[in-house]
């Protein structure tokens, strides 16, 4: 694919790799159609004009923890338009970069349309709760955290993708319904190809430029947070996300933060001058205290460390090149 102006260099050192990427990206992709994934037997008309049954909270069967997780992914989802934005800023629109912007933009699309019409289908949530929520959230919309940066920005929706993968499959493994652990399941594989694009150009960025993205890597690890972190309700669901084991301190080490230094073989890189060493070393620093946190929190909590998912998505800790596993 040709660029329309001449990209930053940058951009322009990645497209290559960004070009087999996305092609392994869809040869691996699968569309999907969230109606098919939606208990619309279990429907019933709502109160309004239709003089249907108000929601209460007696009709929901699904448990408040998976509940939450759930409400915490679809607000992250429904600010689609936001994320949209910032990516075609980070990356352009112009061929590939394009490309890959809209093919995103539709599947995470179907995420937001498939949770939303199945917690107000199955009557698990109020839907005015809901609608108002999603209202204040797009309302408030979204930046990025690394703007002009885009090293930092690679690593931050790397590190996103593979969280969210997390939350939805630990959502599956709580919610105790075949309908939405079928869905769960759809929306893993498409996080995790989402995950594997941008992981491939931040190993081929750790190539190219090592000492400047090694230094984005630590200043990520350091201040990652949710892209939901602007809603007016992500305080209340972070803590129930942690209170139910669906995302943790320890999750974010365990299964985020030490699988990807795995795999990017970060600790382990070489050419890198002094600065970059320095900054490999702030990483390992970084790390170490997430895994003290990540222990802490266990022991506090009775947990045991997770035993790593045996699917073949778990398979993050095997190297990787620059293209798509």
């Amino acid at each position: 694919m040709s660029t329309k102006h001449t990209a930053p260099p940058m951009l322009e050192a990645l497209r290559p790799i960004a070009e087999r990427a996305f092609d392994e990206h869809l040869r691996q992709a699968t569309d999907w159609y969230p109606h098919q994934y939606i208990p619309w037997s279990q429907a019933r008309d709502y109160d309004g004009i239709l003089g249907g049954e108000a929601w209460e909270p007696g009709q929901r069967r699904m448990s408040v923890a998976v509940r939450d997780a759930m409400l915490h992914n679809l607000l992250s989802e429904e600010n689609l338009p936001g994320y949209h934005r910032v990516i075609a800023q980070m990356l352009s629109m112009d061929g590939v970069w394009g490309a890959w912007v809209n093919r995103w933009t539709l599947e995470e699309a179907r995420h937001g349309t498939a949770l939303r019409d199945y917690l107000v289908v199955t009557r698990a949530i109020d839907p005015v709760a809901l609608e108002q929520s999603r209202v204040r959230h797009l309302q408030t919309g979204y930046d990025l955290d690394y703007p002009g940066d885009l090293l930092a920005s690679l690593t931050y929706v790397t590190v996103q993708e593979m969280g969210t993968r997390l939350t939805y499959q630990n959502i599956r493994r709580q919610c105790g319904d075949p309908v939405c652990e079928a869905l769960m399941q759809r929306i893993v594989a498409d996080e995790n190809r989402h995950m594997l694009f941008y992981r491939t150009l931040l190993d081929a960025a750790l190539d190219l430029w090592p000492d400047e993205a090694m230094r984005a890597v630590g200043k990520v690890v350091a201040t990652f947070r949710s892209p939901a972190h602007a809603a007016a309700e992500y305080p209340r669901l972070a803590r129930s996300m942690t209170r139910s084991g669906i995302y943790t301190v320890a999750t974010h080490h365990d299964e985020v933060l030490l699988p990807l230094t795995r795999s990017l073989g970060l600790l382990e890189r070489g050419g890198l001058t002094a600065a970059g060493r320095q900054s490999q070393d702030r990483l390992g620093e970084l790390l170490a205290t997430a895994a003290e946190l990540a222990e802490r929190f266990n022991r506090r909590a009775g947990h045991t460390p997770r035993t790593p998912d045996p699917t073949p998505l778990a398979a993050l800790a095997a190297p990787t090149t620059n293209t798509a596993p």
